[in-house]
This record gives structure tokens, C-alpha cells and sequence, in this order.
């Protein structure tokens, strides 16, 4: 699962995790909202919490592309309860954001006019975060994937500064990959 955030960048060791946190998203718009305040309990219990502003905003925008994009529209979409699922896993210098969804399609970045009033989603998860992509899941998100596959992870990485010590009591990154 953690393979693909190398990129470039120096590996990061599964066992090395200091903390992780994951929740299960109803299928409803209101559920952004509901990840934004189980982002700041978590940023603010790892002593993380001045990073809440950018983190949200990348949090709120992956979770509502899951949502739209990644949900099929008939009316079986209220019984999903488990289709969407955000995970936050920090190391000493990196947090990571991941939410993983039931469609194995990509996203894609839009172009979106001037006067758009949505369309700039991934452009934010691009400013905001130091590197962002996705994955194939490995793992189902939640009942039968939308396409007939797994799914997929769309993650951001945050690097961290020094000033911030890592919590001392590892927390195991076992939610991401046993599909739960």
C-alpha cells in the first residue's frame, strides 16, 4: 500500500509509522465535514495541529472527489456505508493523507474556466500538499467496488518539520491493508 509515496523521495518504512488513524465515510456529502473534524482531533492529538489548515483543505477536497466522482449515482448509493474511507498515517517528517474509494478510475485534473466554481479540486491537493497521486487499492473499499475491482488510494504527503516529535507509542498501519 505504501509503496507508490516513494516517489522520489526517501523510503518510508512501514514499521517506522508513529501514527495512523482511519474512519469509514457515510456515502453523503456531509461526511466532508465529518472528515475535516476527525482531521483536526487527529492532527491535534499528535501535536500536529498548525498544520489543520492545509491538511483540511486537501482532506475536504479528496474526500468530496470520492464522493462525486467515485460513487455510483443509482439509489443503492445510502446503503454504502463503508465505501469511502480516509486513513492519516505520520512518520517523524511526513503525514499522509489517504482516502480510498470503490471506482478504479483515475483522477483527473481539470481545467476548469475563471468563472468554474469547482473543476480546481486536484490544482489544491497539488498547492497545498508536497506530493499527491494514487494507486490501484490493494484491499476492497467497502462492499463491491463501483467497476468491479478493488478501488483505488488518492493520497497526499505533507512534509514535516523537526519541531515537531513524533508521538512515542506506534500505532500499526494494519487498517490500511487488512480492508477493514
Amino acid at each position: 500500500m505504501l509503496e507508490p509515496l516513494r516517489q522520489g523521495l526517501p523510503p518510508i518504512d512501514p514499521s517506522a509509522v508513529s501514527g495512523s488513524a482511519c474512519c469509514t465515510l457515510p456515502a453523503r456529502y456531509e461526511a466532508v465535514g465529518g472528515a475535516r473534524r476527525f482531521t483536526r482531533t487527529t492532527l491535534t492529538s499528535w501535536d500536529l495541529g498548525d498544520h489543520f489548515d492545509d491538511v483540511a483543505l486537501v482532506v475536504s477536497e479528496l474526500v468530496t472527489n470520492a464522493l462525486r466522482h467515485a460513487l455510483p449515482a443509482d439509489a443503492a448509493r445510502e446503503r454504502q456505508d463503508s465505501s469511502v474511507r480516509l486513513h492519516l498515517m505520520r512518520w517523524t517528517s511526513r503525514l499522509v493523507c489517504a482516502v480510498r474509494d470503490p471506482s478504479q478510475r483515475g483522477p483527473v485534473a481539470g481545467d476548469a474556466p475563471d468563472s468554474a466554481e469547482s473543476g480546481r479540486g486536484l490544482f489544491l491537493v497539488e498547492s497545498f500538499s508536497d506530493s499527491w497521486g494514487w494507486h490501484p487499492s490493494p484491499v476492497p473499499a467497502g462492499g463491491k467496488a463501483a467497476d468491479g475491482g478493488f478501488g483505488k488510494v488518492v493520497w497526499a504527503l505533507f512534509r514535516l518539520t523537526d519541531q515537531h516529535p513524533a508521538p512515542e507509542r506506534p500505532v500499526t498501519v494494519d487498517a490500511l491493508t487488512d480492508g477493514r
